[in-house]
């Protein structure tokens, strides 16, 4: 068995250690004689499961005790509607802040239910930064600002939290547990697990105590966070085998990687070394401004796009996978999650140098 060098957007790469660990418990799991994903959801050792993961995560990220975390289903997507659902219940303009695709559907998703108010938008420069503090202005009446913390598909990052006196909502699909976190300066954060947390199937929320009861009357049950937090995330049956393999992956950055300090640290060098390779190059190009570059997912473009696809091909027979750029911005992306290792960064700054001189 040969594992290749995986630069997915999502569903990304995961750590082997936790694959290995999977594949040794798929058909008994700990002397039960049965599969995690053929338990109950309500047997004793599958809520252990669950309630380890929950722990492990909040040991992670610092969580404090006044917040609840939430195992949902439906992605990232789904909580584009959650939000306003949840939190327009006493009134107001829900606010946000535009600055690329996943960000604009969050608004679009919004205005479903009220005007979404627009407090900051960089489109109109291409999404090359992010709106500075002092061009963030809110609605009077703002119940909340959103923001997406990391655009998956433009590689930009924010590189500050906003401060505003109204429940701070993030879409952290793409960079949580990424790096420490102060959970404490936001009202919600949400989680896509297909990046860093997990497998597909699962979506992380963590919400402020006193934010709970806020939802819309017309709320329906499986889209309110009250009642996944009054019954543990258990409304119906939650994507049990996700969950567990979230749960070992939140055992894996505790236990082998050393915490998200550490975690943060390698990822900075693999990016840097990234970045580094384009920036010497005049055969690459990155967009974004270096103070919004993301860590996370990398795009470039070639000064030739007419060798997109003949670097694609070579790169894959090289065991490069997924380095394709998103059909709306075209060019290439090098998604460098948790998973993906500095050796996989390192094959890849050889071949693009190769590359390049070989056809630049």
């Amino acid at each position: 068995m040969t594992r290749l060098h995986n630069f997915c957007a999502g569903p990304a790469a995961m750590p082997t250690a936790v694959l290995e660990r999977a594949r040794e418990e798929m058909l008994d799991y700990r002397g039960q004689g049965l599969s995690v994903m053929e338990m109950s959801h309500r047997s004793p050792t599958f809520e252990a499961i669950a309630a380890q993961a929950e722990r492990d995560l909040r040991d992670l990220l610092a969580i404090p005790d006044n917040y609840r975390v939430l195992f949902m289903q439906g992605g990232a997507t789904l909580q584009f509607a959650c939000v306003p659902l949840n939190l327009l219940g006493p009134g107001g303009t829900p606010n946000y802040l535009d600055t690329g695709i996943w960000s604009a559907k969050a608004i679009k998703e919004a205005n479903h239910l009220a005007g979404a108010h627009i407090a900051g938008s960089t489109q109109g420069n291409g999404y090359v930064h992010v709106p500075r503090p002092d061009e963030i202005a809110l609605s009077t009446d703002a119940a909340y600002l959103h923001y997406c913390h990391n655009e998956t598909i433009g590689g930009l990052a924010y590189d500050y939290v906003p401060e505003v006196d109204v429940p701070l909502v993030c879409d952290m699909s793409s960079s949580i547990l990424s790096a420490p976190l102060d959970v404490s300066r936001y009202g919600v954060i949400y989680a896509g697990a297909q990046k860093n947390i997990g497998p597909a199937g699962i979506t992380v929320v963590i919400v402020r105590d006193d934010l709970l009861e806020r939802a819309l009357p017309q709320t329906p049950s499986l889209l309110g966070w009250k009642v996944y937090a009054d019954n543990d995330s258990m409304i119906n049956t939650p994507p049990t085998y996700a969950w567990y393999l979230a749960g070992l992956v939140f055992q894996w950055l505790k236990q082998d990687v050393g915490g998200l300090a550490e975690m943060e640290a390698i990822n900075r060098r693999k990016c840097e070394a990234l970045y580094a390779a384009i920036d010497a190059s005049d055969f690459y190009a990155n967009p974004i401004d270096p103070t919004n570059r993301s860590i996370m997912n990398v795009p470039f473009t070639l000064a030739d796009e007419a060798l997109n696809s003949t670097f694609l091909e070579e790169a894959e027979s090289e065991g490069l996978l997924n380095l394709k750029g998103h059909r709306s911005v075209g060019g290439m992306r090098a998604s460098l999650y948790n998973a993906v290792s500095e050796a996989d960064v390192q094959a890849l700054t050889t071949f693009m140098r190769d590359f390049e001189r070989r056809r630049g």
